[in-house]
């Protein structure tokens, strides 16, 4: 009797483990990493939305005063900048599994552990740990998943990586919604349901890939051919799959390998070959051999980059925080009931969906940069129309317009990141930029209370819109590397 199509054990195929990766199709395994990495994003995300409804109602069963509870919300901060910085570092010396797996323990115990806090200080050192689990997380995941993402689709994959946040930002809401005002003890369960990460982490551990670039980088060759192997063998989506000859033939259904990965890509998905995607020049990456440092971010070729993408991270941080966490307060602090301030808040949440999937949509067709400039345009116009807003469906109007556009921004922004730098100081750089830009999400909270007491809502996002218009200036200045091949 003949064996299956596609041996349990992977054939181990001659040619670079990378450039065969690029050559792939869209598989099974790699729907599979994404939606692995998705499900901590999603975790991720409710966990950085609950905080907005629990200081909301610890601003009545506690009776704690606005500056109080905007230190509970930028301690998190505090450590999620730490945990971006750290995380990024650690992530390109002991790979990115390896730390996308521990982040999530850290942060689910943590905020398992801020359920049973007695009193705001404890509550803000427990926050503060589950900032270094969330900081690091992010610009990991988003770095494993655009390493393993066919060149053609790279951006599209990150910014649907992305698209979980709005799924974790709904469940913080709808969790908001039922669950907080349910009693005094409302905002414990819900911080207790953030404990979720803590158990899924063994799943990560198990059951995601390294990145085949990071292993090359660090000479660990048999291991990214072997993880290569194992995508080659997958069955490609919408494609009835590969067999066994064909896997080892390149890829090719008409059993010609003459044209190598690339070529096969071409037959199996329709893209135009034509057309060799631009390559970084050795000069444009630091030198190999060592430990990553912080100092390669400022090489001559790199450093206009690392500057323009700083400025963007720090922009972006702080409106969106300074908007989004205090949301549910402003809300009850214009009038509205607690219930009725997280009823709008969720309504406002809805909009971020649709404007991940625009997002998803331009990033491989108008590009990175002029998407994540255009969609920080209208930041700024939707945040002066929330501004300008006095009844109760303009201030729902212009909150969706503001979750559409600015969470397509972060899509956008989220795409862009990893590109920018060799694999060498990928996650050193992302996890840098996202480390900068939670410097802002700590200011944010911090300066909310004073800028209303100043001038109200209005003012406090007037200036939230300028400071959009200053992150879409500095979105112009990033270089645009569509469909180019990672270095």
């Amino acid at each position: 009797m003949s064996g299956p199509d596609v041996p349990l054990a992977p054939p181990v195929r001659a040619g670079d483990p990378a450039t065969r990766l690029d050559g792939l199709p869209v598989t099974r395994r790699h729907v599979r990493l994404l939606l692995g990495s998705g499900v901590g994003w999603t975790f991720d995300a409710m966990d950085v939305g609950l905080i907005s409804f629990v200081i909301a109602q610890l601003a009545v069963v506690w009776g704690t005063d606005a500056t109080a509870l905007g230190w509970v919300a930028s301690a998190g901060f505090v450590g999620m900048a730490v945990g971006a910085a750290l995380g990024g570092l650690l992530a390109d010396r002991i790979g990115r599994r390896q730390v996308f797996a521990l982040t999530l323990l850290v942060y689910g115990v943590a905020t398992g552990a801020s359920a049973l806090a007695g009193s705001v200080a404890v509550l803000m050192v427990l926050r503060f740990v589950v900032g270094l689990g969330l900081g690091a997380e992010l610009p990991v995941a988003s770095t494993l998943v655009s390493e393993f993402a066919p060149p053609r689709i790279r951006g599209r994959a990150v910014v649907v990586l992305e698209s979980f946040w709005a799924v974790g930002w709904i469940l913080a809401a709808l969790v908001g919604y039922l669950v907080v005002p349910s009693g005094e003890n409302g905002w414990r369960w819900a911080l207790a349901l953030g404990a979720l990460p803590a158990v899924y982490a063994v799943v990560v551990r198990r059951g995601l890939p390294e990145s085949v670039r990071f292993l090359q980088a660090r000479g660990r060759h048999a291991e990214a051919d072997r993880v290569v192997a194992e995508l080659e063998a997958s069955r490609a989506v919408g494609h009835g799959g590969l067999t066994g000859a064909q896997v080892r033939d390149g890829g090719r259904s008409d059993g010609a390998g003459a044209g190598g990965p690339v070529a096969a890509t071409a037959v199996e998905t329709g893209a135009d070959a034509a057309v060799a995607p631009a390559v970084e020049t050795a000069a444009d990456a630091p030198a190999a051999g060592g430990r990553p440092r912080l100092a390669e971010l400022w090489a001559p070729t790199l450093r206009r980059r690392t500057a323009a993408l700083w400025l963007v991270w720090f922009a972006v941080n702080f409106s969106y925080y300074g908007a989004f966490i205090w949301l549910p307060s402003l809300l009850a602090a214009d009038g509205h009931t607690l219930v009725r301030s997280f009823e709008y808040t969720l309504i406002i949440t809805l909009g971020q969906l649709p404007g991940y999937a625009a997002a998803a949509v331009l990033v491989e067709t108008w590009g990175r940069r002029r998407t994540l400039a255009a969609f920080l345009a209208g930041s700024a116009l939707a945040a002066g129309l929330f501004a300008a807003a006095s009844g109760d469906a303009q201030i729902v109007g212009a909150g969706l317009l503001l979750s559409f556009f600015n969470l397509g921004a972060w899509g956008a922004l989220y795409a862009v990141t990893p590109e920018l730098y060799p694999t060498r100081v990928r996650t050193t750089g992302a996890g840098w930029a996202a480390g900068i830009g939670r410097t802002a999400s700590v200011l944010a909270p911090l300066a909310v209370p004073q800028l209303r007491e100043a001038g109200g809502t209005g003012l406090l996002f007037t200036v939230f819109a300028a400071v959009f218009v200053v992150a879409a200036l500095g979105a112009l200045a990033l270089p645009e590397r569509t469909g180019e091949t990672l270095t």
